[in-house]
């Protein structure tokens, strides 16, 4: 009887020892799946960021181009912006008649698509893409991310 009393605190700390190791490995486990969600949430939330920069330019390039006067020797080609530590690029391309391009001697329109277009309809169209580029976080170094939107209007 006497060897079995001494037995039970022997066991007793074995017990607790793999306890602990049980309890530490399942606090490993919560805070790499934590990890895991706080970068998921920051790439979701700079894709969304991305995304609302896109709309929001390619609404301000419309208006722009609408606001340039029509058959001027200058069209509005490209837009330049920056929002933290995104960077947007806006190239605006022109699809319409010469009429509507001012693609006469001194014109400006680089990109001019198509300007043989005869319909009454849709004298003029613009295609505009924008080009969100922004930092992974996860590569800070070397790796930018880009997210693009392509918008073809009627003018």
């Amino acid at each position: 009887m006497k060897k079995t009393s001494h037995m039970r605190p022997a066991f007793s700390m074995i017990t607790a020892i793999f306890i602990l190791v049980l309890v530490a490995t399942v606090a490993v486990f919560i805070l790499n799946l934590s990890g895991k969600m706080v970068k998921e949430t920051t790439t979701q939330y700079q894709r969304e960021q991305a995304m609302l920069l896109a709309r929001s330019y390619t609404e301000y390039a419309l208006m722009a181009v609408t606001a340039n006067e029509e058959n001027s020797s200058h069209c509005l080609d490209n837009i330049e912006g920056s929002y933290g530590d995104y960077t947007i690029d806006v190239n605006i391309s022109y699809l319409g008649t010469d009429q509507y391009l001012g693609t006469g001697s001194g014109s400006s329109c680089s990109r001019i698509l198509a300007n043989d277009i005869n319909t009454s309809d849709t004298p003029l169209s613009v295609l505009i893409d924008v080009y969100v580029h922004f930092p992974d976080y996860e590569h800070p170094d070397d790796m930018n991310l880009t997210y693009h939107r392509r918008t073809l209007q009627k003018i």
